[in-house]
This record gives structure tokens, C-alpha cells and sequence, in this order.
């Protein structure tokens, strides 16, 4: 399906952008930017915000709940769903204000009837690296199930997930609280995220979509060794299953969604991954977005393919075992 029109038509301004981090960091583009990101007619759900911290290893992490009790899909105080969710930003990059976390985290409290606790994980700069932000994100899933009765949830009830590097965090979070608590979260959301330590190639099919999609909105291996070696500090040899979770043992993982866009380099992992789930016995779905790229959760919910989506992740939010098999498409 071609790539649809709420991405397609602002490729003309990446026009003379040397690189995606000239769009986002420097002030000769920040009219580009601007217009790039700008969704003027988008009303996000006006939900209750708190902010608050959970104790981690490397010291407090801020997150930020979202509830709203009166969603499409509320239920009583003390039984709702949460989802303990990650953005994404290459482990590099990346805030709770982001569309990838505010919007998404506004619309899946309102959708799912659920509470949503953002995460503001460390970031792989200035030293730090992986397993840094891993044992932030392991940290603040636990003190969701151990504020169940603050937050208004069902201690039984708490998913994780999170977009691109966001995704890998939330997989290798699942793996570490089977392996060390001995029992997964109840649910794991899978978006665009990267499971490998070293990217799969695409096929020939999916390289010819590839080609479609400006350049600097692609990640080449080049990009993506990069991001890693980044992330772990090191050389990739060295990575474990908590770090890239389709090097671990996946069986006995929790219901997972493994959600793809289909004009995404990524896409060969999040595959991978769902294939490797299948192959271990876990209760996986894989779903493509047709006619997305990578990152579409910076998308407004009013585009399709984006509500279906968010449709798709609030449903398994409620049901983690009971996921359908479906295409999202415009």
C-alpha cells in the first residue's frame, strides 16, 4: 500500500535537511521541524496527570500516570489494566513530551480504561549506558504492581511496552522480572521496536518499499550498529538477552503484541522476533500497519491507521490472551 498521505505529503520539506538529528537539534531548521511535526486540528483526550518517581537502582525515576476512570473501557477502581510504557529515541533521545509518550499514554488511559505510568528512563549519553536504562524501566514496572492499590489497579493486571528503543526496553524488562521475580507482566506491547543486537536484512520486497522513504527517515545498518553499540557501550558480541531479548530464552514470556509499520527498515526485527516468540511456545500476534513508517505514534489519532492501532493496543491491554490476528490498514 503506498505510504499514506499524512507522511508523504510533508516529504517535500526534508528537502536540503542534511540528517534526521539537523531536523531535531539544530536552529536552522526549527521552522522545518515545526511544520514537520505540526497537527494544528489534533485534540488530545484531556485525562488526569500526575507526576512521581520509583525508586531504582541508578537512583529515582520520574514518571508520569495517566488515568482517566472514565474512559470507553473503565472499570471499577482497583481492577483497571495499567501499562507501564517507553518511548522512543534510539536509547539516545527522546521525553515524556514527545507525541510517542504524551499522545499515546492520553489515548490508550481514555481507550483501555487503563492507567499509564510514561517512563523517563536514562538516556545513553554522556556515560551512561545499557543496563542503565534497562534496570530504570525494570524498576518502575515493579513499583507499579507494588502502588496497585495508589494507582487504582489490578497488581495482576500490568502490561509493559514501548516504541522502537522504547520496545526493546519493555521486552528486556519482561524477560528480567520472569527470570528474577518469576512472573512476567501480564501482557508486552511490541511497537516498530528493535530486538536485535544486529538488525536482520530486509528481503527484496520490503528493500523496494524501503526505497520510497527519504533517506535520512530510513535506518541503514550503519545507524543502527551505531544506536546499539551506543546503547550497550560496547561491542555488540557482548550483548546479552536482557539487553537485545532475541539473543534470550524466550519461553514462559508473557502475551505479546509485536506491532510493525510496513515502510520501516526495523520491521526485519520486529519479524524476527514474533517468530522467535512463536517458535517458544509464547502466545504472540504480529500486526503491520500498512502504509506507515517508523515512529507513527507521533502521528494524531484522527489518521486510521494510527486509531487502529491504538484501538489494536487498548484491546490487549484489557485481553492479553485473547489478541487478534489482524493487518491495520488505511
Amino acid at each position: 500500500m503506498p505510504i499514506h498521505p499524512a507522511m508523504s505529503s510533508r516529504f517535500p520539506l526534508l528537502e536540503g535537511v542534511p540528517s534526521m538529528q539537523a531536523l531535531m537539534e539544530d536552529p536552522r531548521y526549527a521552522q522545518v521541524r515545526d511544520e514537520f511535526g505540526a497537527h494544528p486540528d489534533y485534540q488530545v483526550p484531556d485525562v488526569r496527570v500526575r507526576s512521581d518517581v520509583a525508586p531504582g537502582p541508578h537512583g529515582p525515576v520520574p514518571v508520569r500516570v495517566y488515568d482517566d476512570g472514565d474512559g470507553a473501557g473503565a472499570s471499577a477502581s482497583g481492577t483497571r489494566p495499567c501499562l507501564v510504557w517507553m518511548h522512543g529515541g534510539a536509547f539516545m533521545a527522546g521525553s515524556l513530551d514527545m507525541p510517542e509518550a504524551d499522545w499515546t499514554a492520553r489515548e490508550l488511559a481514555r481507550r483501555a480504561g487503563a492507567v499509564v505510568v510514561s517512563v523517563d528512563y536514562r538516556l545513553c549519553n554522556d556515560g551512561v549506558h545499557y543496563p542503565v536504562p534497562h534496570d530504570d524501566v525494570v524498576a518502575a514496572v515493579r513499583w507499579a504492581g507494588k502502588s496497585a492499590s495508589s494507582l487504582g489497579i489490578d497488581p495482576g493486571r500490568v502490561s509493559v511496552g514501548g516504541a522502537s528503543a522504547g520496545a526493546n526496553l519493555a521486552a528486556g524488562a519482561a524477560l528480567r522480572l520472569r527470570d528474577a521475580d518469576g512472573q512476567p507482566p501480564a501482557g508486552l506491547i511490541f511497537a516498530y521496536g528493535v530486538a536485535h543486537s544486529v538488525i536482520p536484512p530486509v528481503s527484496g520486497e520490503h528493500a523496494a518499499l524501503m526505497r520510497e522513504v527519504p533517506a535520512m527517515l530510513q535506518f541503514p545498518p550503519t545507524a543502527t550498529s551505531f544506536f546499539n553499540v551506543n546503547y550497550l557501550g560496547g561491542p555488540v558480541s557482548e550483548a546479552d538477552g536482557y539487553a537485545f531479548p532475541a539473543l534470550a530464552d524466550l519461553r514462559g514470556l508473557c502475551p505479546t503484541l509485536v506491532l510493525n509499520a510496513e515502510y520501516d527498515d526495523l520491521r526485519a526485527s520486529g519479524q524476527a522476533f514474533a517468530a522467535a516468540l512463536a517458535a517458544a511456545g509464547v502466545d504472540v500476534r504480529q500486526v503491520m500497519a500498512t502504509s506507515m513508517l517508523h515512529g507513527f505514534l507521533n502521528l494524531p489519532a484522527t489518521i486510521g491507521p494510527v486509531s487502529a492501532a491504538l484501538d489494536l493496543i487498548a484491546a490487549t491491554l484489557r485481553e492479553p490472551a485473547a489478541l487478534p490476528a489482524a493487518v491495520i490498514t488505511a
